[in-house]
């Protein structure tokens, strides 16, 4: 089994301090996102029953029909935006985000900003 990077470990531990507060409901369910080097993924998952309610990813077939964005973020806005009009159908107006470890800034500022454009609540 490889080591794991100094970054990682910094982002598992940011990961974990945020993850003793946010705690999604059925009421507020859990944004989460995931980002990696070419994709970004999002989900909505209910903690009580462990469900996941709503994904959404720069794979699913909306996003790939899109003509081709300018740069990942618009992608992840776009996303955002995919995530929120899902759950919005599925009766889900409110959500608290979880940036998973990650800094607040580029595509995961973008997915928030595009899930609240969509017409979710944080």
């Amino acid at each position: 089994m490889g080591k794991v990077s100094a970054e990682i470990k910094s982002r598992l531990r940011r990961k974990r301090r945020v993850r003793k507060k946010v705690h999604g409901t059925v009421e507020r369910p859990r944004l989460t996102v995931f980002r990696s080097a070419r994709h970004i993924y999002v989900q909505v998952i209910n903690d009580d029953t462990g469900n996941t309610l709503v994904s959404a990813s720069s794979l699913d077939k909306e996003v790939q029909e899109h003509p081709p964005f300018e740069n990942k973020q618009q992608a992840a806005q776009f996303v955002g935006k995919l995530a929120a009009e899902r759950a919005l159908s599925k009766g889900i107006a409110k959500a608290v985000f979880d940036r998973n470890g990650y800094l607040y800034h580029g595509r995961v500022k973008a997915v928030s900003t595009g899930a609240r454009e969509g017409g979710l609540n944080f």
